[in-house]
């Protein structure tokens, strides 16, 4: 059995316009929520929201164990004396973005061509900070349908480099770890595959490495196909 285990932000597809760090918008998602309740909500109460949702940006600080959306909300919210709901309160935040998604033009043909190559492919990303995996999910139906099975930080209550993630892959598959095919554009992706042992290829969609081979997905199939 041939397996494959594709990265997605950055290696199959992007937010527009986004950087890889998203706490320059933190202020405005809580901006927005405070105008959604239309209530008093102070600037230094705003502040703080932002400050603590810092904390818990794992490009800030480091962790490779999840937090759910709602807690990190809660404890974010918290200090407003308010009764918003939480659900709510997170789909506000993050519509304020304005965030779109692009699929790179490659990505769906290379799935295609792997599944008539006999693999099954599969997901392993990290959401951004406190976003709900189902509100992720929605900008990514078209890459889902070609998706045979799913994995993020979410649902599997860890972020990579920690290998709990890719364990469940090998363990549905019933294959073994090193015979695995990792596909990802950061560090933390090469530092995963490197502690499992499974063949690793590092994609450079942005041209910014000139140490690395494969900056689209024909460069890929010439390794792997």
């Amino acid at each position: 059995m041939k397996i494959i285990v594709f990265d997605l932000g950055g290696t199959l597809m992007e937010f527009v316009n986004m950087p890889p760090s998203w706490v320059d918008y933190y202020r405005q998602g809580f901006e927005a929520i405070a105008k959604f309740l239309n209530s008093n909500i102070s600037d230094s109460d705003i502040d703080l929201s932002a400050e603590i949702m810092k904390t818990y940006n794992p490009r800030i600080n480091y962790r490779e164990i999840e937090y759910s959306p709602e807690l990190i909300f809660k404890k974010c919210l918290e200090h407003w004396n308010t009764n918003i709901n939480l659900d709510e309160a997170i789909k506000i935040f993050f519509d304020s973005f304005g965030l779109n998604t692009i699929i790179y033009n490659d990505s769906i043909k290379m799935l295609e061509h792997l599944k008539a190559q006999g693999y099954q492919i599969c997901a392993l990303t990290d959401i951004p900070n406190a976003m709900p995996d189902k509100y992720f999910r929605h900008f990514i139906p078209d890459l889902l349908e070609h998706i045979d099975y799913y994995v993020s930080s979410q649902s599997c209550g860890y972020r990579k480099p920690s290998s709990h993630g890719i364990e469940l892959i090998a363990d549905k598959y019933g294959i073994k770890l090193c015979n695995l095919i990792f596909v990802g554009d950061e560090e933390k992706d090469k530092r995963l595959a490197e502690k499992i042992g499974c063949t690793f290829y590092l994609i450079d969609r942005k041209n910014k490495n000139n140490t690395v081979d494969i900056h689209n997905m024909e460069d890929l199939k010439k390794l792997i196909i």
